[in-house]
This record gives C-alpha cells, sequence and structure tokens, in this order.
C-alpha cells in the first residue's frame, strides 16, 4: 500500500484534511494538478483572503440555506472561532471587520497558505504537485489513483478538487468525474456568487462606480430574496458582494432558463422613503442654486447621481431650486427601488464559487464519508453547497476538510474499501 489516505486537491479543503488525518496518525499523500497548493486561496478575497466570519455555527447553518443541516455537524469540527485559532497559534492573528468578515491580519493570502504548507509539513503530509490525476478505480482492498507517471495505492481517500470556477487556478471539476466513476450522483454546475447581466445599458455607462453599502432585492419577494453590501456597476450589469450575493439566490432559476428577473437597488437603505423625501426637499432648498446631479452627489457618487436624474426625466443640470416635487419624489423612488431586470449572469468560469457537485444526500454529514463507496470522502467545494460572501465558503472548505480528514483517519484501522 502506497498511503494510508490519499487526497485529491491540495486548496484550503484539501491541506486541512491532511492536516486533520495527519495530526491523527494516518500516513497521508496529498495529489495536486498544479506546480504549487493553493492557487485559488491566494486570489480569494481580493489576495486578501476572508477566512471566515464573525458569526456563530447556527447563523452558518442558515447561511448555507438547504445545505446548513448537512453541514453542522463541520462547523462543529472546526468552528469559524476554531479556524482563528488554529492561525493564531501558528502565527498569523485576524482580524475582524465591521462588517464581520475576518481576514489575516496582515491581509496576506500567500502568509495562509504558508501556515497550511508548513503544518502539512510539519506533520509529515508527503505533497505532489504538477501530478493531475487522471482516474480513480476500485483496486483490491485499495482505491487507486492514476497520475500519468504513477499509481498511487491509498486505503482512503478523500476528493477535495473544488468546482468550476475560476478554472484559471485548476477548479476543472476533474472531481465531479472521479465521484461519478465510483458511482456518485454529480448535481450539475451552476454559477454561484457571481455579476449579473442586465437588460438596461445604463449600467455600463457607470462601469466601475461603486456604492458602498446597498441592498439589493427582487420585485416579487422583498424580504425572502434579498441581500446587502457593496454594489459596483459593470459594462454588462451589477458586481460586488451584494450582486453576487443575489445571483446565487437565484442561480436555479437563472440556470433554469428564466431570463427576465425584476431586481430592485436600494442605494439608500439606512433611510426610509419619507425621510429621504424630506432630507431631498431640504437640500433642495438649501442649494438652491446647484445643479440637481450635485446635489444629489451628496448621497451617491457623481456619476449615479447624474444617471438617476435621467432616469427620473430630469435635466441634471437643472437648478436645485427648480425641481418640481414631481421630479423630487421620482429621484427618490429611483433612489429607494431603481429598478433592473436580470437576464443572465457572467461565465461561470468568473463565479466565485460554483453550485452544484456530489450529491450530498449521498455524504454522511456526520463524517463526510460517501454512502456509496466505503473509504471514499467528500470536502470543499467539490460538494453541492455553497455559501454567501464574506467568508462563509472558505469556512466550510476548512470545516469539511478537517473532518473528511479526521474520519478518514479514524476509520483506517476498521474498515476496506467497497462498494456499497
Amino acid at each position: 500500500m502506497d498511503s494510508d489516505l490519499c487526497i485529491l486537491g491540495a486548496g484550503p479543503a484539501g491541506l486541512m484534511a491532511a492536516i486533520s488525518a495527519a495530526r491523527h496518525g494516518a500516513g497521508v499523500t496529498v495529489v495536486e494538478a498544479n506546480q504549487s497548493a493553493g492557487r485559488k486561496l491566494l486570489v480569494t478575497g481580493g489576495g486578501r483572503c476572508n477566512l471566515t466570519h464573525d458569526a456563530t455555527i447556527d447563523e452558518f447553518v442558515r447561511a448555507f440555506g438547504e445545505a446548513g443541516r448537512f453541514l453542522r455537524h463541520s462547523f462543529h469540527e472546526m468552528s469559524p472561532a476554531d479556524v482563528r485559532t488554529f492561525f493564531h497559534n501558528r502565527g498569523l492573528p485576524t482580524t475582524i471587520e465591521p462588517d464581520g468578515c475576518i481576514f489575516p491580519a496582515e491581509g496576506r493570502a500567500v502568509d495562509v497558505r504558508e501556515v497550511l504548507l508548513t503544518e502539512a509539513k510539519r506533520a509529515g503530509v508527503r505533497l505532489r504537485c504538477g501530478s493531475p490525476a487522471i482516474g480513480v478505480a476500485l483496486d483490491g482492498n485499495a482505491l487507486a489513483v492514476a497520475t500519468a507517471r504513477h499509481v498511487i495505492r491509498a486505503r482512503r481517500l478523500v476528493v477535495a478538487t473544488g468546482g468550476v470556477s475560476w478554472p484559471q487556478t485548476g477548479s476543472t471539476g476533474d472531481g465531479y468525474r472521479f465521484a461519478a466513476a465510483l458511482g456518485h450522483t454529480v448535481v450539475a454546475a451552476k454559477a454561484a456568487l457571481v455579476p449579473l447581466v442586465t437588460q438596461q445599458k445604463w449600467p455600463g455607462n457607470l462601469a466601475g462606480v461603486a456604492v458602498s453599502d446597498g441592498r439589493i432585492y427582487a420585485d416579487c419577494s422583498p424580504q425572502r430574496i434579498a441581500s446587502v453590501g457593496a454594489i459596483v456597476f459593470t459594462q454588462d450589469g451589477l458586481g460586488g458582494p451584494a450582486a453576487q450575493d443575489i445571483s446565487r439566490l437565484l442561480a436555479n432559476e437563472l440556470a433554469g432558463g428564466k431570463s427576465d428577473i425584476g431586481l430592485r437597488i436600494d442605494l439608500l437603505p439606512q433611510t426610509p422613503l419619507a425621510e429621504l423625501d424630506g432630507q431631498l426637499q431640504q437640500k433642495l432648498s438649501a442649494h438652491a442654486r446647484k445643479t440637481i446631479s450635485n446635489v444629489l452627489a451628496d448621497l451617491v457618487p457623481k456619476r449615479l447621481a447624474a444617471t438617476l436624474c435621467t432616469l427620473a426625466g430630469c435635466n441634471g443640470e437643472t437648478q436645485a431650486g427648480q425641481v418640481s416635487k414631481e421630479k423630487r419624489r421620482a429621484i427618490g423612488g429611483l433612489l429607494k427601488a431603481l429598478p433592473v431586470n436580470v437576464t443572465g449572469t457572467r461565465p461561470i468560469a468568473e463565479a466565485t464559487v460554483t453550485r452544484g457537485g456530489v450529491d450530498r444526500r449521498q455524504i454522511d454529514p456526520k463524517t463526510m464519508a460517501s454512502k456509496v463507496c466505503t473509504g471514499l470522502y467528500f470536502a470543499g467545494e467539490v460538494i453541492d453547497a455553497d455559501g454567501p460572501c464574506g467568508g462563509y465558503n472558505l469556512q466550510m472548505c476548512f470545516s469539511t476538510g478537517a473532518l473528511a480528514g479526521h474520519s478518514a483517519a479514524r476509520s483506517l484501522s476498521t474498515k476496506s474499501p467497497s462498494t456499497a
């Protein structure tokens, strides 16, 4: 036997699985297709690496929606507090930002990767980079992983190869193929946490303009389908955390062919409409000689202010004192409920995470073990489970990786692989 445990993928889930298994006495080999480990990890959070979120386990469970119950046990195995402690104890303190996102104190994703690699090496993990797996199969009492140069026979196998988003970092969906070869159902991949494409063309004129604290909600269900956070206008629609989060909530509808979903943007979510109208009336009166677009620039970015004037049927160069009550109310209405129609998303390759993957109904949530093939485990984004922006998905990778590695190591003395 070449190894007690083989892990496919040296991202956050795979490395945490390796560390957890090695800590519990397993001999571990990690196979990574890229020439270096953690390539996607290095670009998360804009290169700062949003490790986790300042939230309770119950809040994490709710954030993952239908997948939350499945993930609960893994969050107890390695909680958000455990993630912070893990890195802090290895010389990497973290900091909590006002929105709850947790980053390394120095804001360097490379430091996160170095901690994981150093700890894996210290635990005796063997890392084989530049060695893409070609296929997996049962081989007697082992699971065999074929690469271009060799075959690794292992008593246990963890698939932690990620999804299909950001394929330039090595996420090419190979894990889906390996899971299917061993009898698993794979839920079709969809784009999640991805910029939205709108029917309206005016966002293109605002490309790069950002609103730091906005709210996007669905026309039909403002309470159930809504997201808050930064919004960035793009060449063909909307980006930023708020747009990406609502894309996740609409992923199934968009993938099902629905191509005209009405959304509204609240550009000032902290201010009720009636209060906003009073503020506008006061501002227009106090700055009567200014242009209406310059007055509005106190509330939203100047280019956006000019666009709102146009959409309200008002010349942005009109003096504020000359704006009628009807136009003022129209502008206020757009500030609170700017309509857009979503026709699709940017390609799945541009998505932050993938919705879909190995059907979680075929995975034991208490161990991350396959219910189909004994000796097989899954961790991270390869599983059909996705959360919102803000460190939730990396936490899921760490938690499921820790649980899969621990469970695989614990099982080594009791079972041999076989199809169920």
